[in-house]
């Protein structure tokens, strides 16, 4: 891990600070393939929504195991600590313990809060455990365009919280929640697992229409059936929750993160070399498979390990970013800098995030040819990449950056690292192992 601060430009042009400590960048050197194999690390976005579901426990220790070492689960304990609960993070063993039989605040402070999106997945338990739940300041993450929370707090309202909103807080009460029908405009799954925490101890039966289908959001499900949820219809876009009394502390293994497997599978790519993934599944990578082997990557599945390799010149690809199983929005930024590599132009376009496109200004920097035509990213490879200082923007590009970097001929300066470190555990590290020349610099 390389710990460190940066900041995160929000979509009002201000920026947040993201962490005390030194400043960090990426420092990569590129021309070698990585050869070797990897641990994929536990899911980003299973275990945030784990953290916050185990403080619905009462009684009880929680241990959650698989748990990545990233600065969002990082800011997620500080969140549980903050509101009472005592949290261990075992960082060496990847293990986390959640005691939450007593919690001592409804606030969720500013100082926190404002550093990561996950922190709205705290409001369920504060309401059934506290009554009440306040948000501070404005709910962080990366800067990524329109990305609102209403229908988060729609939902809690259809549930039977009141939902009063300030210019400094955003504060919500419920005396008890109780079990309605609800609708996703559009299948988030953080906004699925967030409803199904709520209504898990609302009396009454919650039925949400147009759920997320991603292979978390069934992680999360199966973890609250574990602690006594009563759960059906996961992963058929139409969930059913019957509220029960409580919810007891149990223990978990955190699924493999997917996100992180496709990054690796790129770096795979773009360096012309071959890994093997140890955890991956094929299956959670949903399209993104399909287009990598169209682009000329190959595949191979030997039990819990997934070798991939690139060895052709890549072809171009046409891709549509979706909701699970479509491609993944978390992979754009990456597959369009692998992108320039490949032989004729692609044409990639997002429909999740409309801030996903800040990336191709960084490219072209670094020599590649990437036109924004509308609500289109137009590709045209291949061009040879050339080493320079580059912004992240934000996780994904930050991500796509340093593959980028590994590609390039001299030497990549990607900053902040911060961003890097908020999704992926040890980057420097794990890449240095697969005989990549990165590193993880201070820098004040």
């Amino acid at each position: 891990m390389c710990p460190g601060v940066g900041s995160e430009r929000l979509t009002d042009g201000s920026s947040i600070t993201m962490s005390s400590g030194p400043e960090t960048r990426y420092v990569v050197r590129g021309g070698n393939p990585l050869q070797g194999t990897v641990f994929v690390q536990g899911a980003k976005n299973a275990a945030l929504k784990m953290i916050a579901a185990s403080l619905l426990a009462e009684k009880g220790r929680t241990v959650l195991r698989n748990v990545p070492v990233i600065e969002d689960v990082r800011r997620a304990v500080e969140l549980a600590q903050a509101v009472g609960a005592s949290v261990k993070f075992h960082e060496a063993e990847r293990t986390l313990v959640v005691d939450a039989s007593e919690l001592t605040s409804s606030v969720l402070p500013a100082e926190i809060a404002g550093k990561f999106r996950a922190s709205v997945l705290f409001v369920p338990a504060l309401l059934h455990r506290l009554g009440e739940a306040t948000i501070e300041g404005e709910v962080g993450g990366c800067n990524l365009g329109r990305r609102s929370l209403d229908f988060h707090y729609r939902g809690f309202a259809r549930l039977g919280a009141i939902v009063d909103e300030h210019e400094t807080a955003i504060r919500i009460k419920a005396d008890r929640l109780r079990g309605a029908h609800l609708y996703l405009d559009t299948p988030s799954h953080t906004g699925t697992e967030n409803l199904i925490m709520a209504a898990s101890m609302a009396p009454g039966t919650t039925i949400i229409d147009n759920t997320a289908l991603e292979p978390e959001v069934l992680d999360v499900i199966a973890f609250l059936t574990k602690m006594g949820a009563r759960i059906t219809g996961g992963g058929t876009g139409f969930v059913t929750v019957e509220g029960v009394e409580e919810l007891t502390a149990v223990e978990h293994t955190v699924m493999a993160d997917r996100i992180d497997a496709g990054m690796f599978a790129m770096a795979a790519a773009i360096t012309g070399g071959e890994l093997s993934l140890v955890g991956a599944s094929l299956e959670h990578f949903g399209v993104a498979r399909w287009k990598l082997e169209q682009m000329g990557v190959e595949f191979a599945t030997h039990g819990a390990i997934v070798q991939v390799r690139r060895d052709r010149q890549l072809r171009p690809i046409n891709v549509i970013t979706d909701t699970y199983p479509g491609f993944a929005t978390d992979l754009q930024s990456p597959i369009m800098a692998l992108s320039c590599l490949s032989d004729g132009t692609s044409y990639i376009r997002e429909t999740i995030f409309d801030g996903r496109y800040m990336l191709a200004e960084e490219l072209n920097k670094m020599g590649a040819k990437v036109e924004v035509a509308g609500n289109a990213v137009l590709v045209h490879g291949p061009t040879p990449l050339h080493g320079c200082e580059v912004i992240a923007h934000d996780l994904r590009s930050g991500v796509a950056l340093i593959l980028a970097g590994l590609a390039a001929d001299g030497e990549t300066v990607v900053a902040p690292g911060y961003l890097i470190d908020r999704g992926h555990s040890s980057m420097a590290v794990r890449l240095a192992t697969l005989g990549a020349d990165i590193t993880c610099e201070e820098t004040g």
